[in-house]
């Protein structure tokens, strides 16, 4: 026989629930896995948003309101746009097109405004992926250590990427929970990107003048010649017409969506090939994660979070700058969007809240290795010719990471 259990009692479990399947997944977040066991985040992320349904916090046909819809879209879309990209060979041919054909002294700079111009308008992991391979290869032609180029990725293709809703993950859900125009965005936020990729470029010339050179290899094949230009003419009409749609205004999830459908018309690329280069592990975070921030809002965290806030002095850029840059580097940065998403709309600025929120969640993730998944795809993937260790990325990280901050909060302030 099942014990009657008090309503208020139930209400109170519910409540207790709430907080322990929230900070047990945000635990997994910080970490990267839930020590002992082979749980991830993404992992992590079904496992809550199960639990969250589970105990009853939320109802089954509630958890799907709590998932914003036009974010996964947005982001599935552009995954699937910058693969048939990747296939056809475009990352491989303008890369090489600008940073095989240098001397030595214009590498470092054309590392790094090729991967933050190009992380503006794509997400930024992709081309940690693309780029890496090119710059080992560049590096070993002209004779020159690859320590200061490949961080040169990672820094700044976390730098370029913060000047546009479609330059990572947090910037896609902030621009579909603020409304702020693509436009707009990048109006805003574009300066600092822009002025944190001269900043990028000082900081790692000064900082590894003396990573000194070595024999350059001269036989090694040029894989542009490979590339079969031809390949690149509907994906590069696709990618102008939306970022033309983005320009215009139109909803971004809508127009990544169409380009997505018309890069799927083909007679020549096997689909599954596409479907191989998506993240499907962040499409599933990203459901789990919207579950389980629902499931703490309707417990009642958003409340002590506004009073949290207050206390603080959060509305403040200068604090809020500072928390968002802290606790990006403590659960991740789309775990901390996620998480201060409800605090914005209360701010004395929501528009410059959401802005500062976006620079400072991107600009945080060079602070470590670990402070964005773009750091760590660059690391593991030049490990075996070129490892990087965590002091190494830290000596960088920090200066780069406070001056692009610094930039960031003051460019905000000066034209809110």
């Amino acid at each position: 026989m099942i014990p009657h259990v008090p309503a208020q009692a139930l209400s109170d479990l519910k409540i207790f629930a709430a907080y322990g399947v929230f900070l047990g997944s945000y635990l997994v977040f910080a970490l990267g896995k839930f020590p002992g066991m082979k749980i991830d985040r993404p992992a992590a992320g079904i496992i809550g948003a199960v639990l969250m349904v589970a105990f009853r916090i939320i109802l089954p046909v509630d958890a799907l309101r709590f998932i914003d819809f036009s974010t996964v879209v947005l982001l599935f879309s552009m995954m699937l746009i910058v693969a048939y990209l990747h296939l056809a060979g475009f990352f491989d041919w303008i890369t090489h097109l600008v940073v095989t054909r240098l001397k030595p002294h214009h590498l470092l700079p054309t590392v790094i405004f090729t991967s933050g111009i190009l992380s503006a308008f794509f997400v930024n992991d992709i081309i940690c992926l693309a780029m890496v391979p090119l710059v080992l290869t560049a590096t070993r032609r002209l004779g020159v250590k690859p320590l200061p180029y490949l961080l040169a990725v990672a820094t700044a293709s976390n730098i370029g990427s913060v000047a546009s809703i479609t330059g990572n993950p947090q910037n896609m859900l902030i621009g579909s929970f603020s409304g702020i125009s693509y436009g707009d965005f990048l109006r805003h936020l574009g300066p600092i990107a822009l002025a944190g990729l001269l900043l990028d470029w000082l900081l790692i010339h000064l900082l590894c003048a003396r990573a000194g050179r070595r024999d350059p290899v001269t036989d090694l094949p040029d894989p542009v010649e490979a590339v079969d230009r031809s390949r690149l003419v509907k994906p590069g009409v696709v990618v102008l017409m939306v970022i033309a749609g983005f320009l215009a205004g139109l909803p971004p999830a809508l127009v990544a969506a169409f380009g997505a459908a018309i890069m799927l018309i083909t007679r020549t690329r096997e689909p599954r090939r596409v479907y191989d280069e998506v993240d499907w592990g962040l499409l599933v975070f990203f459901v789990g994660l919207f579950v389980i921030v629902g499931g703490a809002e309707k417990a009642g965290l958003t409340g002590r979070l506004l009073g949290f806030a207050n206390h603080w002095n959060l509305h403040h850029p200068a604090a809020f700058t500072v928390v968002v840059a802290v606790l990006s580097n403590l659960v991740s940065n789309v775990p901390a969007v996620m998480l201060l998403k409800s605090l914005v709309p209360g701010l004395a600025d929501p528009h410059t809240g959401w802005l500062v929120l976006a620079m400072a969640s991107t600009l945080a993730g060079n602070l470590t290795i670990t402070g964005s998944v773009a750091n760590i795809i660059v690391v593991e993937r030049s490990k075996d010719v070129a490892p990087i260790s965590f002091r190494e990325y830290f000596q960088v990280g920090l200066p780069i990471t406070v001056a692009t901050l610094v930039f960031g909060f003051l460019w905000l302030w000066l034209i809110q």
